[in-house]
């Protein structure tokens, strides 16, 4: 039986930090699943995310999801207590978790979300294992992404020519 053709594939993020990419040097990055209540998932169908100050840690064996804001809508239930910065459990293996703890503890990296989005009904986060970026570093990454448009640039001016 003939496989169907691929259809395009749909934008399903929800929220991205591109401030981390900036701020830390990206080491491994991991997708884990996240424990949300009945509003959250309603306020993250409409895109009321901002990851960009939540980071993860890891307490007692369990990995937690802490300062993502999720807004609640203004439909949401009042018998319900909605804390738009609550802390949130990760859905990892434990021998994943076992990993992160010794390298977290060990090489002294710190673990930061980079996206949150949909795959298939769930929501999972992609979140990376990093160290942080001295400004000596950070400086040296925009000359260096400065250099490489100016080469294309110039590339461009010498086709046409």
């Amino acid at each position: 039986m003939a496989k169907k053709p691929k259809e395009e594939e749909k934008d399903t993020s929800i929220a991205v930090n591109r401030r981390a990419w900036h701020d830390y040097e990206v080491l491994e990055e991991i997708e884990a699943g996240v424990v949300l209540l009945g509003w959250e998932v309603k306020s993250i169908r409409e895109k009321k995310v901002q990851i960009t100050q939540a980071h993860i840690i890891i307490k007692h064996g369990e990995p937690l999801f802490i300062g993502a804001q999720i807004t609640p809508l203004l439909s949401a239930s009042t018998h319900v207590n909605t804390d738009p910065t609550r802390t949130r459990k990760l859905l990892l293996r434990k021998a994943e978790i076992r990993r992160l703890i010794g390298a977290v503890e060990r090489k002294g990296c710190t673990l930061i979300p980079l996206k949150m989005y949909w795959k298939r009904q769930f929501v999972k986060v992609r979140f990376a294992l990093a160290k942080g970026k001295k400004n000596v570093d950070k400086r040296h990454d925009l000359k260096e992404r400065d250099w490489t448009r100016q080469k294309q640039r110039l590339g461009k001016l010498s086709q046409r020519g």
